[in-house]
């Protein structure tokens, strides 16, 4: 049941998007899955761990993050390059993406990155740019659409670099190692508890910025059957103790403080530079993990309010409650990533496969 309300969910945002070829076929794709059974859930065999060995915050996160989650040694790569920036130029990604490239052994399907910055590379995110190599077309002069995701609402796929020669990729962003330690304690304490929590989609009187507000009843209406998802006209939730989703669109948001995130959580709000995470002038995605989530998203350049260059609430809500990871969950729910970044911790699964 919640498989198939997925796939309907999809065929519904892809209409909306009026997607490509390449979103058609992948929703074709989606739909064989129900007689077809994949592999399961990407796992700590499959993910990459990228340190910067010149930023001292970096290279102890990831040694926390390889201890904690027994990463394989032949799975951690360390690089160096000049810290403190929050963007790299495109020259320098791609000396730097080919070192790794070489380094990354063949059956890896994903990276998470030990660090908050760099975030950017030019006009696109870091995330992006590791998943998809520095590609212009995932970059907008002005408000325009990017390059479509070919992970976007795609279920069948299990493997996105065998399959789809991608690899998602994540940061695991702090600005301290203490906050980045109780983010992988989080991604940890998450893993295949089921949770109970509620799912938070506030519709914000920011009309500009309240754009995905339009879906939210479907979303509720796909998870209703298994999880419970409320929908609220309001700029802030407050003083909730079963936080599990949080998504909303304002340039800041209020309340944080007051709020019990599930671990496994995730948050974010759209607006134009969320994804700016250290020197933001609105809020930092940052302040979703600090508060307590496990994962989150954010632009970092001016994306325009365009819906597909941000999460789809209710495909991030249904295939990470089908048993996908974060990295995977969060990953298929954004059609158009190339300003976007995501951050959090990449293997936390609350939910086991369905």
């Amino acid at each position: 049941m919640v498989l198939r309300s997925l796939l309907l969910l999809a065929a519904v945002a892809a209409a909306l998007l009026g997607l490509t070829k390449t979103g058609r076929q992948s929703l074709d794709g989606a739909m064989g899955l129900l007689d077809n059974p994949a592999l399961g859930p990407l796992d700590r065999r499959h993910l990459a761990l990228i340190i910067n060995a010149a930023d001292p915050l970096s290279e102890a996160l990831g040694k926390a993050y390889q201890a904690r989650r027994r990463l394989p040694a032949a799975q951690v790569i360390r690089v160096r390059f000049p810290a403190g920036s929050s963007s790299l130029s495109p020259q320098a990604f791609r000396a730097l993406k080919a070192e790794v490239d070489q380094r990354t052994p063949a059956h890896v399907q994903a990276y998470a990155l030990a660090w908050a910055e760099p975030y950017r590379v030019d006009c696109l995110s870091i995330t992006t740019a590791f998943a998809f190599g520095y590609d212009p077309r995932h970059c907008a002069q002005g408000c325009l659409p990017t390059r479509m995701n070919p992970y976007f609402a795609n279920a069948a796929v299990r493997r996105p670099w065998d399959e789809l020669r991608i690899r998602p990729t994540m940061l695991l962003a702090a600005t301290s190692l203490a906050q980045g330690q109780r983010l992988i304690e989080r991604g940890l304490a998450a893993d295949g508890t089921a949770p109970a929590g509620t799912g938070y989609l506030l519709s914000s009187s920011d009309a500009a910025r309240n754009v995905r507000a339009a879906g939210f009843e479907q979303a509720r209406l796909a998870l209703a059957p298994t999880f419970k998802v409320v929908v609220l006209r309001a700029d802030a939730l407050r003083n909730a103790n079963d936080v599990m989703f949080y998504f909303t669109g304002l340039t800041a948001v209020e309340g944080l403080e007051t709020l019990q995130f599930r671990p496994g959580a995730i948050a974010d709000h759209l607006t134009s530079f969320g994804g700016q995470l250290t020197d933001s002038g609105q809020m930092s995605a940052l302040r979703w993990l600090e508060a307590g989530a496990t994962g989150s998203y954010g632009t970092v350049v001016e994306p325009c309010n365009i819906p597909a260059k941000f999460p789809d609430p209710g495909l991030a809500m249904l295939f990470y409650r089908r048993g996908d990871t974060l990295i995977e969950a969060y990953w298929r729910s954004v059609a158009m990533p190339g300003q976007g970044v995501f951050i959090g911790e990449p293997l936390a699964r609350p939910w086991r496969p369905q």
